[in-house]
């Protein structure tokens, strides 16, 4: 199976407007959201690229974190993360650093390997999507190729309308379907800009062709998580 809507386990991605948006916050915080609504054992992440780190992948240890899990024995044998480089940048540069590249099929592989014992694989890209993972192959082409529907998650930063706007754009283009979108509101500079940037979002989905909602991220640390936990149970998700 080379797609999320065949036998096995789901997939669905998780991408976002730019690098360092909340992706990783946002993935782990789903994946317990639907952990408590679809059952223990049934769900897990996945991080198809790591750059800027050693050892066990960041973002996996910061996914079982928020899902109060240990880590997995697919975490510690690699198939949560096929992909581990040193330096923090684009995954294709990063590889071409330690003399490496990347070949999509092991990252589908891996996946495939998930989907065997679970029911549905949240998989996190990295940085934006259009990023390069090799010098001819961007994560909205994998994404793509793969039929995963995508979970967006976007932000109320100055400059967030363009990046998603552009987003969306790519993602009609190449008919990835967007079943939610994240708002992550924190940190925010202004309270205006993030209630605006968020009202305009949210009117552009429909006419990108979207019947998605927009969601709101929690800040832990300030509000309960409640609130998000019954949006995501009653995502209508591919399952």
């Amino acid at each position: 199976m080379s797609n999320g809507l065949g036998k096995g386990g789901k997939v669905i991605a998780v991408g976002g407007i730019d690098t360092d948006i909340g992706k990783t916050w946002a993935t782990g915080l789903l994946a317990k959201a639907l952990l408590q609504s679809r059952g223990a054992g049934k769900v897990i992440t996945q991080k198809m690229v790591q750059t800027g780190c050693q050892g066990t992948a960041e973002d996996i240890l910061k996914h079982r974190q928020l899902m109060g899990l240990s880590l997995q024995s697919e975490d510690l044998d690699g198939t949560t993360c096929p992909y581990l480089f040193d330096f923090p940048a684009s995954p294709h540069l990063a590889a071409a650093l330690e003399q490496r590249q990347i070949d999509p099929d092991v990252i589908s592989a891996a996946t495939r390997q998930l989907q065997q014992n679970y029911e549905l694989v949240l998989l996190e890209g990295v940085g934006g999507l259009l990023v390069p993972l090799t010098s001819d192959l961007l994560l909205a082409d994998y994404l793509q190729e793969q039929h995963y529907p995508l979970v967006l998650v976007t932000s109320a930063r100055l400059g967030s309308i363009n990046h998603t706007l552009l987003t969306l754009e790519a993602c009609r283009q190449r008919g990835i379907p967007v079943v939610a979108v994240l708002y992550n509101r924190y940190p925010q500079s202004s309270e205006l800009i993030a209630d605006d940037t968020r009202r305009v979002l949210a009117q552009a989905l429909p006419r990108y062709g979207y019947d998605c909602p927009l969601i709101d991220l929690p800040d832990l640390e300030r509000e309960s998580p409640e609130p998000f936990m019954a949006a995501v149970a009653a995502l209508d998700f591919p399952l």
